[in-house]
Order: C-alpha cells, then structure tokens, then sequence
C-alpha cells in the first residue's frame, strides 16, 4: 500500500504537467493557426487590428532574466561564501536570517517599492550617470540611450536581481555546509589560502547544488509578474536600450488577460504561456544536460 501511495503521488505530478501542458496547447490552437510561425518573429501587438507577435515580450523576458542572473549570481555566491568561510559566528544567523526574509516578502511590495522608490532614485541619480559615461563607448551607447525614464528594462532587471539574490545565496550557504570539513582542514594544512579553498574544494565539490540554485533563481526570473509590471513600462516594442520601457511574457499576459475581447486575442495570450512553457522548459533541459557533462568530467 505504501509503494502505491507514493507511486501515486509521483503520477499525480506527471498528470498535472500533462493537463497544464495539454491545457495550453488547446488554447493556443486558434493563434498558431491564424499566424503560425511569424507570432515568434514579429512585434506588432494590435488587439483592435487582431495582429499579434510575441517578439517584444520574449526579447524583454529572456534580457531582463539576464540582467538579473548577471548581478545576482556573483553577490549571491559571495554572501554564501561570505556566511560559510569567512563571517563570524555570532553574525551568521542574523545574516541569514535577514536573506531568507527577502525571499518571503511579496512580489507586489517588491513593484510598489521599485515603482516609487527604486526607480525615482535610478531616474534621478543613476541613469544620467550612465548615458554620460557611456555617449562615446561604442557598443555601450546603444545599451544606454535615450532619456532617463526611471522605469524601463534595467529597473525591472535589478528588481529581479533583489528577488532572485536570496534563493542564490541560500541554497548555496546549504550546500557549502555538506563539504566535509576534512577536506577543508586538508587543504589549510598544505598551505592554501582561503581563496583557494573555496575554488578548488568547496566549489567543485557542490557545483552541482550551486547550478541547482542558479536555475531556481533564473526560473524565478522568467516567470516573476506583478514586481516586473509596475517597473519595466509595459510597452510592446523591442529597444536596443535597457533605459527603454519594455515587456515581458507574464507581464503581458497579467496586464491584457482580463480585457482580452474574442478568442484570438485570448489565444495570443495563452500562446505566450505556452511560450514562457517551452522557454522554461528548453533552460531547465540545458540545465540537466551541464550537470551531466559535469559529472562525467569529475568520474573522468
């Protein structure tokens, strides 16, 4: 009875997957047919014209996650190993216990804090310092043009970084604590300093658990909706600027389901979950796939 119960309990997910799946897939039948594959490659969103494409929402999903992975991931290792090999024992917990409270707090009070806190103090002091230090940078000035709107991709990607920081930095505090402290002590013993420590033992020895906690935080970031709609703008167009308003896939869907007239614009919406679906999907694989080449060098 208990193998039933618990085999299950492990189809009930597998069944779950498959009705959310299959779900998607029948409310998105009347968009792809209507506009196939150009509902990936073009950005005009026109409810009134009924002419859509998810091209604005998947560029402002997949740049804003990269944004907030690009600053999360480095401060989250740092305070990981900050709390494991260097911070007193007396600061620990507090340490902790004040990085665990960020990830309880409500993705709203995130959006009412970054609309009007974060982003006035980004439109004020941090943005014009950007479009000026970079006006004759090549590549640079692209991604800072423009006038500084407070709101717009950047916002929206450090409001991520805020979120995403503490699953980062909290899973990898859990899996430095499995090194065995022999090993440490091993490796003090012959000579290495803590840097090296941390870079040939504690790493490699968790980087399957750190790789864990990066993609929890990247899957935060891709599907997060209420903090990223009150900062990122909501425009549907692509800029090669981060300064520019722009969108996301949950974004969308959030701001346009509820006044969605007719069945093709329902659809479009629901394609762009099935999008999100498929994106989240295709990263976690990726995902799989490094670890498994990652433990295939360590056997080796």
């Amino acid at each position: 009875m208990f193998r039933r119960l618990t085999m299950g309990a492990a189809l009930t997910v597998l069944l779950i997957l498959g009705g959310v799946i299959a779900s998607l897939i029948m409310g998105s039948i009347p968009a792809i047919r209507a506009f196939g594959f150009d509902f990936l490659v073009t950005q005009t969103w026109n409810p009134v014209t009924e002419k859509f494409g998810a091209m604005a929402p998947i560029y402002g999903t997949l740049v804003t996650a990269a944004i907030a992975m690009a600053i999360a991931v480095p401060i989250g290792l740092g305070v990981a190993i900050f709390l494991t090999e260097l911070c007193p024992y007396v600061l620990r917990r507090p340490i902790g216990i004040a990085i665990e409270l960020l990830a309880g707090i409500p993705s709203i009070i995130y959006g009412i804090w970054g609309l009007f806190v974060f982003a006035p103090f980004l439109q004020a002091h941090v943005q014009p310092g950007l479009i000026e230090a970079f006006a004759n940078v090549p590549v640079l000035s692209a991604l800072f043009a423009g006038p500084p709107y407070g709101i717009g991709m950047l916002t929206a990607g450090f409001i991520l970084a805020i979120m995403v920081l503490p699953f980062v930095a909290s899973i990898s505090r859990d899996v430095f604590d499995t090194v065995p402290p022999v090993l440490k002590e091993a490796a003090y013993g012959v000579g290495s300093t803590t840097w090296e420590v941390v870079r040939f033992i504690v790493i490699p020895y968790t980087r399957t658990g750190v790789i864990g906690g990066v993609m929890l935080g990247l899957g935060r970031a891709l599907g997060e909706t209420m903090a990223v709609t009150f900062v990122i703008g909501n425009a549907h167009r692509i800029s090669v600027s981060l300064l520019a308003p722009g969108t996301t896939i949950s974004a969308s869907i959030a701001n346009e389901f509820t006044e969605a007239v007719g069945d093709l614009y329902t659809s479009a919406l629901i394609e762009l979950g099935l999008i999100l679906f498929v994106m989240t999907f295709i990263i976690l694989a990726i995902a799989r796939y490094m670890l498994m080449r990652l433990e295939r060098q360590a056997g080796a």
